[in-house]
């Protein structure tokens, strides 16, 4: 494998690579996925994506500055693997841990979400169905579609994901060209050869990879329990909550709601509440700016969001995304 990645540079191709300065934008530029990010950790945001375009095929390497909450789907009639770069901090998949020896795994059309850290590279690979189970058949290569519906993260060799994490930065690798807002990139592998080289790849992966479930049921509720919480707060923008209120419509003791938080998703369940609804305020300020909507005013949107102490809300505001609400209204899109 490592043979063919040194030795495909030779004609030419481009790669797509786009630049977003807001977390919920840089989610829109990953080509057909439907996502939403959330922004956790303090600072302005830098996000950076660099993709091979191929009909049946996607191999991206996404950079995120800042820690995230992401609700993510993949196109329909595909199996999406995410394989962070070596040396990153934890992220989790559904609230399952990644380890050094494990990557993420699910099949597209198919909701998920991921917690990510400050500073988290991200190798994506997204593949049809049917061309992979083609590929597959013509290799000899069993495929265990179970596997890849019932569990998010999957165990692999550490000599195999070396190799195809230095497969995929070779692939990703090039002069970068300016084109607008975005760039291209100058590959010098045909497309044929790197998509061969991708796909066979993949099947190496899937030849070793060993499912890596969740191992007590003590994770199943903990989920079941955020998951409770997160539908409520959606269908509740603007109401005033409290942990109390919480713990009734979960049916659980603070502190298992604070556990279940902390192991699932990486944060309390007080800071989960503030930093979705201050990202909601974000999207919804950057959505105006788009349509020119001159009637609605940072303190209108706020309070749609159930944030009534405004000057809390600018302190709140600009200490998590770096700016002053209002300053986002007045950008430049």
């Amino acid at each position: 494998m490592l043979d063919m990645a040194n030795d495909a540079q030779k004609e030419g191709f481009f790669s797509r690579v786009s630049e977003a300065h807001d977390a919920d934008l840089h989610a829109g530029n990953l080509t057909n996925w439907q996502q939403e990010y959330d922004q956790t950790s303090c600072g302005s945001f830098y996000g950076r994506i660099v993709e091979l375009p191929f009909e049946d095929l996607q191999v991206f390497c996404e950079h995120t500055s800042q820690a995230l909450q992401q609700k993510c789907v993949v196109w329909p009639d595909s199996v999406w693997l995410g394989i962070p770069k070596a040396n990153q901090e934890e992220s989790r998949i559904n609230g399952l841990s990644i380890r050094p020896d494990t990557i993420m795994c699910r099949p597209g059309g198919c909701d998920f979400q991921l917690s990510t850290p400050q500073d988290y590279d991200l190798y994506g690979l997204v593949v049809d169905k049917f061309t992979l189970m083609k590929m597959a058949d013509v290799h000899g290569v069993d495929l265990n579609w179970r596997e890849f519906i019932e569990h998010g993260r999957l165990g692999v060799p550490d000599k195999t994901l070396a190799d195809v994490r230095f497969l995929l930065a070779r692939l990703l690798s090039g002069h970068d060209v300016s084109e607008g807002s975005a760039s291209v990139q100058y590959q010098a592998t045909p497309p044929r050869l790197q998509h061969d080289i991708v796909m066979m790849a993949l099947l190496e992966i899937l030849k070793v990879e060993t499912p890596q479930p969740a191992k007590t049921q003590s994770y199943h509720h903990r989920k079941k329990v955020v998951d409770c919480v997160r539908q409520f707060l959606d269908s509740h923008l603007d109401e005033p909550v409290t942990v109390t209120q919480l713990c009734e419509i979960t049916n659980v003791s603070r502190r298992t709601l604070q556990y279940s938080f902390e192991s699932i998703l990486g944060i309390s369940p007080i800071q989960y509440l503030r930093m979705s609804r201050l990202n909601g305020v974000r999207r919804a300020l950057i959505q105006v700016n788009k349509s020119a909507q001159d009637s609605e005013t940072v303190s209108s949107i706020a309070s749609q969001w159930g944030f009534w102490h405004l000057s809390q809300f600018s302190k709140d505001y600009k200490q998590l995304f770096g700016e002053q609400p209002s300053q986002t209204l007045e950008w430049q899109i």
